[in-house]
């Protein structure tokens, strides 16, 4: 049976799988969402016997239901590939107890090349079955990770273009150097002069632009979404938790249908939201800790039930989730709201005029799945050299954020039997400077590149490829602009009077 997706602001608004990856965003500035989250149509004893590659189909013909086996194998088999480290694409790190589900294996070493190595291949395969004629203009905002991984993946991709924003002084050195010396005849990246949230807001708005989409039109361009928003990146994200807990039980970790705990640092709220539609196939998950960190809108929000933006930004250790507008919790609102557009709706319209919204005590109750808290920048390094001393394994601040929270949440509930897969959503390269630092500060007077020799003999791990290949790497995007001139920045580029 077709799986319809309809916008999150608007349900009368009907589309294929395919159409909505190919628009990324809804007219009405919604969110595509699943008419229902379907069910995992396999055994958990099949699933213990499958390949990343074949767990991958498994769930994702479930969602995305006009695509051919064939069309979606091959996008499948052209993603998880060799590009990859390990051959298990996604393998699980026992330490002190506790599951790290290592997602950043691919070619920019964090979690996005997951999803965003099969993007580029859905959104072809999704216009060639629309008959599109225009080339895709990928247009997307980054923390950090998502641009890197995104432009890895559309680099040099017929028909498409690419252009990725960025906070020029938020994010880690190693994350802009990997952005700016990006090979592609149609890669641009732009740093601006702003925080992720202003960018992602600047890119939300061109999306919404019918002006600019008309110009874009007319040269034979259209645009289309790589940020989370999209569902052709969302749902690539469920694989892995299902692939997760099959090799927890193919491994004999843990018993036929046991509950696991799993704990996610949060930004943008996609990747929590991957787990929670994986618990909604089937998958026996107990609680989804959302963690984050100094920028706490999402605990305060689990708190109390408001969703305050108003509050000041704070630079951190961790900067991917430096984010005071988690856009993925939308599709989570839609849902507790009885997939009521409408109450959708108005509430997306408070946070947009007065930056906060507050939810009933009935939707509040449905979130009884979730626990939020958070650690300070104290607490991650604390957490990053203390699993270091104990253990010999050397994790990223992202991680060690969602590590902290873990053991706040043990220490809260006293569920401490509960096993939990804990994603650890970047390697400790891509942030050298800040993991050394929380191990020794005598560490902080080395160089970038200095500091990743010493902690690749520090954690007895190889140099990753994807930062060899840029430490000498030269500059090839130095455009830096205003918020407000991002419009004409793109315009630019792309040639369009």
């Amino acid at each position: 049976m077709e799986l319809m997706y309809s916008s999150t602001r608007n349900d009368q608004v009907k589309m294929t799988a395919s159409q909505a990856i190919l628009k990324g965003l809804a007219d009405d500035g919604g969110l595509f969402v699943p008419e229902r989250i379907p069910a995992l149509s396999v055994s958990l004893d099949e699933l213990a016997k499958m390949s990343y590659q074949e767990t991958a189909y498994v769930v994702m013909k479930e969602f995305f239901t006009d695509f051919t086996e064939e069309e979606l194998k091959d996008c499948i088999n052209k993603a998880y590939d060799s590009k990859f480290d390990t051959e298990e694409i996604a393998p699980l790190v026992e330490a002190e107890g506790a599951y790290y589900l290592e997602l950043f294996h691919g070619s920019t070493i964090a979690f996005k090349d997951m999803a965003l190595s099969i993007l580029p291949h859905l959104l072809i395969t999704s216009a060639r079955k629309n008959h599109v004629k225009n080339d895709i203009v990928i247009l997307t905002a980054t923390s950090g990770d998502t641009g890197k991984a995104a432009l890895a993946g559309f680099a040099d991709v017929e028909g498409t273009k690419i252009i990725v924003f960025y906070p020029k002084n938020g994010v880690s050195p190693i994350q802009e150097k990997q952005m700016v010396t990006q090979k592609g005849d149609n890669t641009f990246v732009v740093g601006i002069k702003g925080n992720f949230d202003q960018a992602q807001t600047g890119v939300k708005q061109m999306f919404n632009d019918k002006e600019l989409a008309a110009q874009m039109d007319a040269a034979g361009y259209q645009f289309s979404s790589a940020n989370s928003i999209n569902i052709g990146r969302l749902v690539p994200q469920v694989v892995y938790y299902v692939y997760a807990y099959a090799k927890l039980y193919a491994n004999g970790v843990i018993a036929k249908d046991e509950l696991v705990n799993v704990v996610v640092p949060t930004g943008n709220f996609g990747n929590i939201l991957a787990a929670f539609y994986a618990k909604n196939m089937g998958l026996p998950i107990g609680k989804l800790i959302c963690a984050s960190n100094e920028n706490k809108v999402l605990y305060d929000f689990f708190s109390t039930g408001t969703y305050d933006k108003n509050r000041d930004f704070i630079l951190t250790s961790s900067p991917s989730m430096d984010i005071l507008i988690s856009s993925n919790l939308e599709r989570l609102i839609y849902r507790i709201a009885g997939n009521d557009a409408k109450k959708n709706a108005e509430l997306m319209a408070s946070l947009s005029g007065n930056g906060k919204y507050e939810i009933t005590a009935e939707m509040k109750a449905q979130l009884a799945d979730f626990y939020g808290n958070y650690t300070s920048e104290q607490e991650t390094a604390a957490v990053i050299k203390k699993l270091y001393e104990d253990t010999g394994y050397i994790i990223d601040t992202h991680t060690a954020v969602a590590s902290g929270v873990y053991d706040k949440y043990k220490k809260e509930t006293g569920d401490t039997e509960t096993k939990a897969i804990i994603a650890s959503t970047a390697s400790p390269f891509k942030f050298t400077r800040s993991v050394m630092n929380a191990i020794d500060a005598k560490y902080d007077k080395m160089s970038d590149f200095e500091l990743v020799d010493e902690l690749s003999k520090l954690g007895n791990v190889a140099v990753p490829q994807a930062i060899e290949d840029i430490r000498s790497a030269a500059v090839l995007h130095d455009t830096v602009c205003e918020v407000e001139e991002m419009p004409e920045v793109v315009k630019k580029f792309l040639g369009v009077k």
